[in-house]
């Protein structure tokens, strides 16, 4: 059960109040310290039915085994004996890891995948009386239903769609924890790790992939270019001023280029 400094202090102010009252009445007599032992009884019982939550609790209260209340944030009283504090939920955003090792997906490759839960409390009363240990079974609860949804799902897919998995993660783990008064915000994927063998063949395989492409482009390149010399050749024979006009410029290009002379002989028409 949590202590407060403000309740230690109420009990050392009470019991100072006790001690001041006994002096008062019966000066430094110590043979009767009647009033010094009833202050410290009220104290203690003081002290015990003050409590304060943080801004993020909730205390959930049993009264002689049954629910009472939930109390919090701030200051707050209980019936010492009677009431009981059986928990202290955290409201706050939590987050839980957790991950899935050497599952096999639907096209049988075993892998490791490494996952983060966000969720928060909605409802204190059933998180405490629903369940015993929320925080554990919601780690289950998560390692299951990611162990269920890698089952059904092939590698490439889990792969390329990792926030389609993320949220059916999301959508199986919250039916689960809703009627514990839980609510789950976000699923995130971090990382799926494959065997290293099938690292290498998959890297092979889009290696072989890109260069097949940069081949067909090549091949596309040169059908074109092919194509362009050919019309050419057409427009050049039937024009030879075209083809003189041309042949000029290549030679210019080539001189400008490599600085060197070039003797042309005389054509003639």
């Amino acid at each position: 059960m949590k202590s407060s400094p403000v309740t230690t202090l109420l009990f050392l102010l009470i019991l100072c109040m006790g001690a001041a009252l006994e002096y008062f009445v019966y000066g430094a007599n110590l043979k009767s310290l009647w009033i010094l032992g009833v202050t410290f009884i009220i104290a203690s019982v003081v002290s015990s039915a003050m409590k304060i939550a943080n801004q993020w609790d909730r205390a959930v209260v049993l009264r002689l085994g049954h629910f009472r209340s939930l109390k919090g944030p701030g200051l707050f009283c209980i019936i010492p004996i009677i009431d009981k504090i059986s928990y202290w939920i955290d409201i706050r955003v939590i987050t839980t890891a957790f991950k899935a090792e050497k599952t096999l997906t639907k096209d049988t490759v075993p892998v490791d995948v490494d996952a983060v839960l966000f969720w928060k409390v909605i409802d204190p009363k059933k998180a405490a009386l629903e369940i015993a240990d929320y925080e554990s079974a919601i780690g289950w609860a998560s390692q299951t239903a990611l162990r269920d949804v890698i089952g059904r799902t092939i590698l490439s897919d889990m792969l390329e769609g990792r926030n389609k998995i993320s949220n059916e993660l999301q959508k199986i783990i919250d039916e689960r924890t809703e009627p514990w008064g839980i609510n789950v915000i976000s699923v995130e994927i971090k990382d799926v790790l494959i065997p290293a063998a099938l690292e290498n063949a998959m890297s092979m395989q889009a290696q072989a992939e890109r260069e097949r492409q940069a081949r067909v482009i090549l091949g596309d390149s040169e059908r074109q270019i092919a194509e362009k010399f050919g019309k050419a050749a057409l427009t050049y024979a039937n024009n030879p001023t075209a083809l003189h006009l041309r042949a000029m410029n290549m030679l210019y290009e080539g001189l400008k280029e490599n600085s060197t002379i070039v003797l042309v002989p005389k054509l003639c028409y």
